[in-house]
């Protein structure tokens, strides 16, 4: 099991893109990438729970190669390396944290992109969204938080000889 964390400041140049899926229009994220912070936090989960590092030992915000990269493409690599590390993807759930931005119209289709590049199927795939009941500004940003569970499906798991 991994656990994933991303957060990102909104800033003016739209759109806010979360599993791909463009949830809000007229604003975006302060990021190197397209700001997919749920892509984000999924890498993340799942490469702590290979043991692989994090997101900044194999897309450092440093290297004008991510710069407006595509956050599913980095996530469908970090699902190659996990496999090729001899873990396959099980289950993912995420929680998206924001004072307003609404994921219920984009839950469906958020899942369902999740689940392809996980090679899963929806149902192993969670997503849902929280507030923090006022206690973040909803002009400030937000956060997403994910945990993945891995198997070892018989290639060269990490630690095993």
């Amino acid at each position: 099991m991994g656990w994933g964390f991303d957060a990102h400041r909104f800033d003016d140049e739209p759109p806010l893109i979360l599993a791909g899926v463009v949830v809000d229009e007229s604003r975006g994220v302060a990021a190197h990438s397209d700001g997919d912070l749920v892509a984000h936090a999924v890498i993340d989960a799942l490469l702590g729970a290979a043991a692989l590092g994090d997101i900044g030992d194999h897309f450092p915000a440093d290297d004008d190669r991510w710069v407006d990269a595509d956050s599913l493409q980095m996530l469908a690599t970090v699902v190659g390396m996990v496999e090729t590390a001899g873990w396959t993807p099980v289950h993912t759930d995420v929680t998206v944290i924001c004072e307003d931005v609404r994921i219920a119209p984009h839950r469906k289709e958020m899942r369902r992109r999740l689940a392809d590049i996980l090679g899963l199927g929806d149902e192993a795939v969670s997503v849902k969204a929280t507030t923090t009941d006022g206690m973040m500004t909803p002009e400030v940003g937000l956060s997403v938080v994910a945990v993945a569970t891995v198997r070892a499906d018989g290639g060269p798991v990490a630690g095993q000889s």
